[in-house]
């Protein structure tokens, strides 16, 4: 693999054109919508377009994270809710991040945790998540990745 040999980088050759770095906060239905949507994305568009980026490797410096992040012509952050993780670890990360969605302020998704009902018994997971949040949070970061 180029990143392992010293091989030089190239988006959409060797490594994703773009990346996209999101909060899969599996406790609400927020981080759900933004792992559907992104996988969504990058089902249509293709592992050469776009990647998911491996969040938690930016805090502990894993090299081969930070060389993908630093080539990429664009790095999206998704996050649901207002805590915007995914935008503040990328950012303390030293990443310069091209679009910074919430859907919670962008698409106005109301956060709901999954723990709710756990006291009379959780439902399926696929219930917690609405199917129009995933295909707008999808067309925001397609947008994202299109200016």
């Amino acid at each position: 693999m180029a990143e392992q040999t010293g091989e030089k980088l190239i988006p959409g050759e060797n490594t994703h054109e773009n990346i996209i770095f999101a909060c899969f906060g599996g406790l609400s239905n927020t981080g759900l919508t933004t792992a559907f949507a992104s996988i969504e994305v990058v089902k249509e568009l293709g592992l050469k377009k776009v990647g998911i980026g491996c969040l938690p490797g930016l805090p502990v410096n894993n090299q081969t994270v930070l060389q993908k992040t630093k080539v990429a012509k664009k790095v999206i952050t998704v996050d649901g809710c207002p805590f915007e993780c995914s935008r503040k670890v990328a950012e303390t990360a030293g990443v310069k991040i091209t679009r910074a969605i919430v859907l919670a302020r962008d698409i106005g998704m109301k956060k709901m945790s999954l723990a709710q009902d756990i006291a009379t018994g959780a439902r399926p997971l696929a219930e917690y998540v609405s199917a129009e949040d995933v295909a707008k949070a999808k067309e925001l970061i397609k947008q994202a990745l299109e200016e």
